[in-house]
């Protein structure tokens, strides 16, 4: 739903009456819709309801007085097809880790961990050390090659119209391979490959990125949700956005007003009407209200929203599980693990609490009604591949941001006092990460121009507060698998019931996650293609 709050000042009303397409949403998806029309001659309006574009998808200042600009809800790039990024010219960089991850563990009275990445010698070592052997370093290189290959012939079908079923199978070609992740509960392919507990939670934490299920889930939203984390850019590859997460917006922004399209914001669109042939669009402002005309209109709104601005019945609910919190720091904390270099374990994913068992336990505790004990997260230092997201002088010094997300936090559980809970849930983190450093959290944490600690905290029931992210679902609704279901979602899976309105948004088929998929599929449709 909409945010409550007043809308902020309106930029420069529309320039016209009536265009051939509306754009409903100025987020990453509705900005690269809106370049692919205005590419193709299409006159373009994009209706923003926020002060800018980018919607989940932007970078902050987010502490006051402090010169870091961090990607305050979205972090990282796997979905975008360089297709995309050529199509619509973006001048725009992604930047590999150096590492993987890395996962903090206690062995035998001994601090310890695993460390994947920084080359194949190194990673193995790692495995060895921790599990004893070579047979769980072996067994992690048959499964991702595995989802290598899956991803190799998947990936490239998420910007062609929709297959079947069967076509998406003979396409996969690797019966052993869809049966592992199409097919039967994920918790089932993960037992059978890995045995170490600690080794079996990092494989699994892909399936759970706020996806609130079990390994052994019937519905199999942990396979979907698993798929689009390991098949991004035919590699599984997690990319850094050279200048944080708004860069990827921007240049969107910038493509598409080069090529025409009309960007207001301050805008909210409060109803489309339409008879499948021209449709009008009805908006509000801080000082106004008005409407405009439209051969096509575009939603970037989650599924809910689109049925809202119809008249029409919504959706079921959504949910969001995932708890995220932004940090900056005077440097990174010393770890307990005397093998590990702060520098190297931050760069990639940094797992706490992501053991097998811990996250069945979270599970189980979060589905009872109750915050986990030791909530599962993991964190991620931007800063350590790209500096640029600091003030020289901050960089100088050595400070370095920290993000944390967190798993099995569903909005159900923020309910009854989200203050209290959001509160008592950044304490748990915070204590879950302190059983593997040397010190204090708080004795490497920075502090803004009041003298506070650099940190906020965001539950699911602030992010749809602040960006309309309906029950804080960071996909819009549940991921559904790349193919079309029988009947239902169209050649491009962003159809909808009215022959002129699509859903650009991450709720289509083959949403979430920052790709611009959706935005592509939906101006394809919209072209005609």
């Amino acid at each position: 739903m909409p945010d409550a709050s007043p809308l902020p000042r309106p930029s420069a009303p529309p320039a016209r009456g009536a265009y051939d397409a509306v754009i409903v949403g100025g987020g990453h998806n509705g900005l690269v819709a809106a370049a692919y029309l205005a590419r193709a001659g299409r006159s373009v309006l994009v209706l923003e309801r926020l002060a800018r574009t980018g919607g989940a998808a932007v970078s902050h200042a987010a502490f006051p007085g402090v010169a870091a600009r961090l990607s305050r809800y979205a972090y990282l790039v796997n979905l975008l097809p360089q297709r995309i990024v050529r199509d619509l010219g973006l001048r725009l960089e992604l930047r590999k880790r150096p590492f993987s991850s890395y996962t903090p563990a206690v062995r035998g009275g001994r601090a310890t961990g695993l460390l994947v990445g920084g080359g194949e010698a190194r990673t193995r070592e790692s495995f060895a050390r921790l599990t004893g052997s070579d047979r769980e370093f072996e067994a992690w290189r048959r499964f991702y090659a595995m989802t290598r290959r899956v991803a190799v012939r998947v990936f490239p079908t998420l910007i062609e119209p929709l297959p079947t079923r069967a076509e998406l199978r003979r396409r996969v070609a690797d019966d052993a391979a869809w049966e592992a992740l199409f097919e039967r509960p994920l918790g089932e392919a993960v037992e059978a490959a890995f045995d170490d507990d600690l080794v079996r939670g990092v494989v699994l934490t892909d399936a759970l990125i706020g996806t609130f299920a079990a390994a052994h889930d019937p519905s199999l939203r942990q396979n979907r949700c698993f798929l689009y984390h390991v098949i991004g850019g035919g590699t599984g590859d997690w990319d850094v956005p050279v200048g944080g997460m708004g860069a990827v917006t921007d240049a969107l922004a910038d493509a598409a007003r080069s090529a025409g399209a009309e960007i207001v914001t301050g805008h909210e669109a409060t109803a489309v009407a339409t008879d499948g042939r021209a449709a009008e669009v009805r908006f509000r402002t801080a000082e106004a209200e008005g409407r405009v005309g439209a051969e096509q209109v575009l939603v970037g709104a989650a599924p809910g929203e689109l049925a809202r601005l119809l008249g029409e019945e919504p959706p079921p609910a959504a949910e969001g599980a995932q708890f995220k919190v932004n940090m900056l720091l005077t440097r990174l904390p010393r770890l307990r693990d005397a093998d590990a270099d702060p520098r190297e374990a931050f760069a990639g994913t940094f797992h706490v609490a992501e053991g097998y068992r811990e996250l069945e336990d979270a599970y189980r505790q979060a589905a009872g009604g109750r915050l986990p004990a030791t909530p599962p997260c993991e964190l991620y230092c931007h800063s350590l591949t790209d500096p640029s997201i600091l003030s020289p002088e901050l960089a100088a010094r050595g400070h370095q941001t920290l993000t944390v997300f967190g798993l099995h936090t569903p909005a159900r559980l923020f309910a009854a006092d989200n203050d209290a809970a959001r509160s008592a849930l950044l304490d748990a983190t915070v204590a879950a990460l302190e059983e593997h450093l040397a010190e204090p959290l708080a004795a490497c944490l920075a502090r803004d121009a009041d003298g506070r600690p650099c940190v906020e905290a965001r539950t699911p029931l602030d992010l749809e507060r602040e960006l309309g992210l309906p029950g804080g679902n960071i996909f819009h609704r549940e991921l559904a698998f790349p193919y079309a279901q029988p009947g239902s979602e169209g050649r491009w899976g962003v159809e909808t019931g009215h022959a002129n309105v699509l859903l650009c948004g991450a709720g289509a088929v083959r949403g979430g996650g920052v790709s611009g998929v959706p935005g592509h599929n939906a101006a394809m449709a919209a072209l005609g293609w």
